[in-house]
């Protein structure tokens, strides 16, 4: 299991860590509608999955920025931002920044992705920073569990992941 720390002190992460080459879990989130989201959602398209433990702060507001900033460079591949904040949060964010190139979506109701990807902190009740890519066979090409949840991923390393996957 992926150890990771959140403000320098350790935490439980629940669910099981996802490898390159598995094929990815399925998980139900919400849109900023309140619908609900599978993986099949997205079928034949590589996806980049940010998750961040909250849209409000600064390094997950920057995180939601460069990833969206680069979805528009990409063909074929949809950005999938992932975190517990509560659908209505997520939509106001999106609204006051003008972001147009991900789709945010909330795992608050039973934290299905948290678990199947193994990013739930169990003391915080948040999601882990972490990044993913998926092919449009879903298979994963590219894990980040980011080791210090306040710090920045390797964004360059998600996006050449992304460019690679078919």
């Amino acid at each position: 299991m992926a150890e990771i720390t959140f403000l320098n002190k350790p935490v439980t992460l629940i669910g099981s860590e996802v490898q390159i080459g598995d094929t990815v879990p399925d998980f139900t989130v919400l849109d900023n509608e309140l619908n609900e989201v599978t993986l099949s959602n997205s079928v034949g398209k590589v996806r980049i999955i940010s998750v961040i433990p909250s849209i409000d702060t600064g390094v997950c507001d920057a995180q939601t920025r460069r990833f969206n900033e680069e979805a528009s460079n990409l063909s074929n591949v949809e950005v999938l931002t992932i975190s517990v904040d509560l659908p209505f949060a997520q939509k106001r964010w999106c609204a006051a920044n003008g972001l147009e190139n991900v789709k945010t979506l909330s795992d608050h109701r039973n934290l299905s992705f948290g678990e199947a990807f193994g990013v739930y902190i169990k003391e915080l009740r948040l999601l882990a920073r972490a990044v993913f890519v998926i092919d449009s066979n879903n298979k994963v090409t590219h894990v980040e569990y980011v080791r210090e949840a306040t710090n920045h991923p390797n964004y360059e390393a998600a996006i050449e992941a992304a460019k690679a996957a078919k």
